[in-house]
């Protein structure tokens, strides 16, 4: 007894009892349950946040192959709008240079706007001195009427006279008919729908008639002792009796005359107009002419050959008249006959001009003359 009391003695207490460890152990194991507690919930929340995260990042992909397919369309649209700016940059060029081209057309249809203009205003000044002269033959033919005398005679539909300035004498007379395709109508639009159409109707065209009345007319007014040659010219010249090329005729004889109106009545016109060839029948006729009556509607379309061009401007037929007049013999009268057509606006004065310098007459004749 007494030993074990000693030895109660020598061992002491002990900080490390059972009671403690227990407590120790309960401690420690709350605070692995509340590691665990935390930890659960915080790899909840970790799966929470990633299934956040690949919900982003699926949203992103998708947003990222939806910018893909619209950087390739911005692309393939940047390629077309880099097509069109060089396709632009060409057709710039062209423009630029077609307009470059285009100047000496600009400075020359310029200078024409001012020559025309000019033109107008030497036609002003022509008309003013026309109306002065005619006033004059006015005054002379009132005279000449007092006289009991009259110009000229001409019995038409309803016996009505008709007065002309043509001069109708000397011993050879040489009529030159344009047969040419304007001679069917007065407008472009005409002309070119009947020249599609029968020869009949051609013939029997309102304009080409009063041509064909007007030959005759001449031809009746012809002097007894004189002789006469026709001619009929488009493209060419030719006479109007086959077989009596450079040979004059007898006025005196009336069967020629009449087969020369009835060829004139058969005639078809067709083609275009060269006084060229024309006027070389008048210098090429031996004995040669000394009376010219010309019966046309406007300038020339066409010189000593076949022009290729589809448009001819007033200013070409003009400067193609004044080279045909070349061809004229010199000091011999040109009386002229104008059927006006549309688009010929230098005609009348190119002819008046012709009347006066060759000392011959001019004149414009109404719908009903003869």
């Amino acid at each position: 007894m007494a030993a074990l009391r000693s030895r109660r003695k020598r061992r002491g207490i002990s900080v490390f009892g059972l009671s403690f460890l227990d407590v120790m152990f309960c401690g420690f194991g709350s605070v692995i349950l509340l590691v665990m507690i935390v930890n659960a919930d915080t790899l909840t929340r970790r799966k929470q946040v990633h299934q956040d995260l690949r919900g982003q990042v699926s949203r992103l992909q998708t947003e990222v192959r939806t910018g893909e397919r619209y950087l390739a369309e911005l692309r393939n649209a940047l390629d077309e709008v880099d097509r069109q700016r060089v396709a632009t940059e060409g057709r710039s060029r062209e423009v630029v240079d077609r307009m470059q081209r285009l100047q000496p057309e600009i400075a020359t249809l310029n200078r024409e706007t001012r020559s025309q203009r000019e033109h107008a205003n030497r036609l002003k000044s022509d008309l003013r001195r026309l109306e002065q002269e005619q006033q004059k033959l006015a005054a002379e033919r009132e005279r000449e009427k007092q006289r009991g005398t009259q110009v000229r005679r001409f019995v038409g539909e309803g016996d009505r006279q008709y007065l002309t300035g043509l001069k109708m004498g000397g011993k050879r007379v040489l009529i030159l008919v344009d047969a040419s395709a304007s001679m069917l109508e007065e407008t472009i639009v005409n002309i070119v729908r009947l020249r599609n159409l029968a020869d009949a109707v051609k013939r029997d065209a309102p304009k080409w008639q009063r041509a064909v009345r007007t030959v005759e007319w001449l031809l009746a007014q012809l002097p007894v002792d004189s002789r006469y040659q026709i001619y009929a010219f488009n493209t060419k010249a030719w006479p109007l009796l086959a077989g009596t090329d450079g040979i004059w005729l007898d006025s005196g004889d009336s069967a020629t005359l009449d087969r020369a109106v009835g060829a004139l009545r058969v005639l078809v016109p067709d083609g275009g107009t060269s006084l060229y060839h024309a006027f070389e029948v008048a210098a090429t006729l031996s004995p040669r002419t000394d009376n010219v009556f010309l019966v046309s509607d406007g300038l020339p379309t066409q010189g000593k050959s076949r022009s290729t061009r589809a448009r001819v401007s007033g200013d070409q037929r003009r400067k193609l008249f004044r080279r045909a007049l070349e061809r004229l013999p010199a000091n011999v009268p040109v009386n002229s006959v104008l059927f006006p057509i549309e688009g010929d606006p230098f005609a009348a004065s190119e002819f008046w001009r012709l009347a006066l310098s060759s000392g011959g007459s001019f004149m414009t004749p109404s719908r009903d003359w003869p």
